[in-house]
């Protein structure tokens, strides 16, 4: 599995065969180069998770042969795992500008902005990391400073895309450089890894000039408090609400901490320039209805988002209701529908009008449709095609259109390792990989004994029996029970379970009442058993010993 001298090679840990998670691996003569590493959201699949990561374990294994770390842009699921694993690659860091802007403010919360080389190089730079040759080319995406990336190496050049789109008109931050792409085809490239997230989709994402017009016109017609929500690191979106607050006579307040630390950053590497501050959200409630514009996170319906508690009413300094209205200028990402619905649902029941961009053009994607990704191979022109960033059906059809433009396609998800050069290039290894999830200020494997003992929970409840015996292993008093998210602490079934397990110790050979280990085991299974039968459940059952 480890490196033959003289060979060109790409291994995905995370984010091929799944949207989000980004982690890629490069290997040239032994060396390795990570481009992006990005985190993952639970979903309603997965309630035990809220955030989680790829394994890091394979690259960390190998970091004195890691040069880098390169990213692309600095959306969380490119970007957002760095200050969790970089302890585990403890290797430089190449970023533009404003992703480095963003970066150190997460090291700087996670203790690490002293320990982290951070190294920024311009959109478009040109610089060497080990063995890669690597050039930055601009692309226009839904935030600023998104990049592909040229990487020649002595065995011929990769194109890896990033995230990306065709917008001629993107608004912040240059459109995509069809020239240099162009350029680096006239080079010619062995294989391009490219984003298939709407792979999907035929005709092309759009326009974010054209959102700007539409926002415009339409919030000039509402009347009443107005809230827009949209994801927090599109600076260009939060723009374009911001100037159609001022048109329709409304100032904008940001109501979020994800949308502040946008709004700070930004202005720090000089987007936003022509916005008027944004209204401080204790002031709020000073400004009449028909004179404000709410800027908020939770398009996503993230429980804690300020979206969210607004919804519930729950919010120290906002209240929406009759009359007023919720425009969510963003698209659903897949498994969020639920909370979203349901926080729509809150909304609605409060009186409060909900806008999405089903029914009004107030949102396009920063992804690729088919239109632009067979413009992009007409400009690369790749020998071979590695679709990523997708689950499987958007990588299939992301592999069709490749063939269909004369690239030769090779789909593979993580953990697959393929070969580009020398010879064939094909899948010649597989490298393990997983999950880590965030668990407070600590990182646990996904599918390790914590996360299956909280999904254990989270389904079948938890039993715990607390019971004090002298040093024959006769009872001292009546067992306690708690079955929290099983039982009710004065449900009759409460006390038939612990008048049971009394019973049950009292018939228990004195061996096994004078061994703690024997006892609990004994314990745990007839209270397993007991409650099973009654509540249908497999709980999680702990035994709580104490020999007086």
């Amino acid at each position: 599995m480890d490196a033959i001298s003289g060979d060109l090679a790409f291994l995905p840990l995370g984010g091929t065969g799944e949207i989000g998670m980004n982690l890629n691996l490069y290997r040239c003569n032994g060396k390795w180069l990570a481009v992006d590493c990005g985190i993952g959201f639970g979903g309603s699949d997965q309630p035990e998770v809220d955030v989680m990561m790829p394994d890091p374990t394979f690259i960390a294994e190998r970091r004195k042969e890691l040069v880098g770390l390169v990213l692309t842009h600095s959306h969380e699921d490119h970007l957002g795992a760095v200050a969790w694993l970089w302890r585990h690659l403890k290797c430089p860091v190449y970023a533009t500008p404003y992703t480095a802007a963003v970066l150190r403010r997460k090291l700087a919360e996670a203790g690490l902005l002293n320990e982290v080389r951070v190294i920024v190089h311009p959109m478009g730079g040109r610089f060497t990391v080990g063995p890669f040759d690597l050039q930055y080319i601009n692309m226009a995406h839904s935030l600023p400073e998104a990049q592909s990336l040229a990487i020649r190496t002595v065995h011929g050049t990769i194109f890896h895309s990033g995230d990306w789109k065709l917008d001629p008109h993107p608004l912040v931050g240059p459109p995509t450089d069809e020239d240099a792409l162009r350029a680096l085809g006239d080079e010619g490239v062995l294989a391009m890894i490219c984003d298939s997230t709407n792979a999907t989709v035929e005709g092309h994402s759009g326009s974010e000039s054209e959102v700007r017009r539409n926002l415009a016109a339409l919030i000039k017609t509402i009347p009443g408090r107005v809230a827009v929500t949209c994801f927090a690191s599109n600076v260009a979106r939060v723009e374009s609400i911001a100037l159609a607050a001022g048109a329709a006579g409304r100032s904008a307040a940001l109501v979020g901490r994800s949308l502040r630390n946008l709004d700070e950053t930004a202005r720090a590497c000089g987007y936003l320039k022509g916005i008027p501050q944004f209204v401080p959200e204790d002031d709020i409630g000073s400004i009449p209805d028909e004179n404000l514009l709410i800027i908020c996170t939770g398009s996503q319906g993230e429980p804690r988002s300020a979206l969210a508690k607004i919804a519930a009413d729950q919010h120290p300094n906002v209240v929406l209701g009759e009359g007023d209205t919720v425009i969510f200028s963003s698209r659903v990402i897949p498994g969020n529908e639920r909370s979203i619905h349901a926080m729509q649902e809150n909304l609605a029941r409060r009186g409060v009008r909900v806008m999405t961009e089903k029914d009004h053009m107030v949102h396009v994607s920063g992804h690729p449709a088919r239109d632009e990704l067979r413009r992009m191979y007409a400009l690369v022109r790749p020998t071979h095609s590695i679709p990523v960033h997708g689950e499987w059906r958007h990588l299939t059809a992301h592999a069709e259109l490749a063939r269909v433009a004369g690239s030769q396609p090779i789909v593979i998800e993580d953990g697959d390792i393929v070969q580009i050069a020398p010879g064939r290039v094909d899948v010649i290894d597989s490298a393990p990989i997983g999950r880590w999830a965030v668990d407070g200020n600590r990182l646990v494997p996904l599918d390790g004994g914590v996360m299956a003992a909280r999904r254990r929970m989270l389904f079948n409840g938890v039993v715990v029996a607390s019971l004090a015996v002298d040093e024959t292993g006769k009872l001292c008093g009546t067992p306690r029970i708690s079955a929290p998210g099983l039982l009710e602490p004065d449900d009759p079934e409460t006390k038939k379970a612990a008048s049971d397990l009394a019973f049950i110790i009292s018939e228990l050979p004195g061996k096994i009442r004078r061994d703690d280990e024997a006892l609990s085991e004994a314990t745990r299974a007839a209270l397993r058993r007991s409650l099973g039968r009654r509540l249908q459940k497999r709980p999680m059952v702990d035994v709580h010993l104490i020999r007086v």
